[in-house]
């Protein structure tokens, strides 16, 4: 497989994730609003229940991912059960998720004053029922539970584009391993080393070491003018920046490191460095 396929692989890749992701994010903006305009009208109904017509169910915040908070204008009393039955009902014909936590707070010091949680999987937990609460400042929090099949979705399409692009690079490589028998195979002699870069690697009687690309054309560059003196900036410009790579200095020397153990197979073999100059591959 050519690195060209696997470019355009990865950028199909790309295209699909990034598809799915502004797919999702104008999803979840309607989920969000739909979610606000029902709360606000539990928020609305529930004030009606209080006999109050004319104080207003101020705007509703999002807290978190899913966690959504009714705030109002006037103080009320409220009875659990109305709120229990109104959150259920609306809930229900509006097509919110079945799995929500609600918290009635105290506005002044944030106390939770009353709370329940409904989860048909899990059950629900709804205590301090049939109580009217008295009259004061109250903040409504909302807050919505992910399914369980909703969380394997996401992760799923998370794996998708890590598992393909895992794909590709591992069929490159046992594609590689498979070829690396080296009988009958062209290679370029290095002093007593064998490079057969058709196959990006490099022998010494029976070790075998692979190279990466960058490693290649360093190697192909010396030898091609080895016992001179090459220019760091050569160098530098036919490994990244024929390919539209802008790098430091401080890469070449890496790169420059990571090649020169590789070639110490042959003790005869030498790639120095001349100061202020650039590096000689010495055979």
């Amino acid at each position: 497989m050519s690195k060209y396929s696997i470019k355009i692989g990865l950028f199909i890749v790309f295209v699909l994730f990034l598809s799915v992701k502004v797919r999702s994010e104008n999803f979840n903006s309607y989920t969000q609003k739909h979610q606000e305009v029902v709360l606000r009208e539990i928020g609305h109904l529930l004030l009606l229940h209080a006999k109050d017509s004319t104080s207003r169910v101020l705007p509703i915040k999002k807290l978190g991912e899913s966690i959504f908070q009714i705030e109002f204008q006037s103080q009320f009393t409220f009875i659990s059960d109305t709120l229990i039955n109104l959150v259920h009902r609306r809930f229900q014909e509006t097509n919110l998720p079945a799995s929500y936590i609600v918290s009635v707070l105290n506005c002044i010091n944030k106390a939770i004053i009353f709370g329940y949680e409904v989860s048909p999987k899990t059950g629900n937990v709804i205590p301090c029922t049939g109580r009217i609460q008295p009259k004061g400042c109250y903040i409504i929090q909302i807050e919505f539970l992910p399914k369980p099949e909703q969380n394997k979705l996401a992760y799923l399409l998370l794996l998708i584009p890590f598992a393909f692009i895992s794909y590709l690079l591992g069929f490159k490589y046992f594609k590689k391993k498979k070829d690396t028998n080296t009988d009958n195979q062209e290679f370029t002699s290095i002093g007593s080393l064998k490079l057969y870069a058709h196959l990006n690697l490099l022998k010494f009687e029976n070790t075998s070491i692979n190279l990466y690309d960058k490693e290649l054309k360093l190697l192909q560059i010396l030898f091609e003018n080895k016992n001179q003196t090459i220019e760091r900036e050569l160098l530098m410009k036919e490994i990244w920046e024929d390919q539209g790579v802008i790098v430091v200095g401080r890469s070449l020397d890496v790169l420059v490191s990571k090649l020169r153990k590789k070639l110490e197979l042959d003790a005869d073999i030498k790639l120095i460095n001349v100061h202020g100059i650039g590096y000689k591959l010495i055979v």
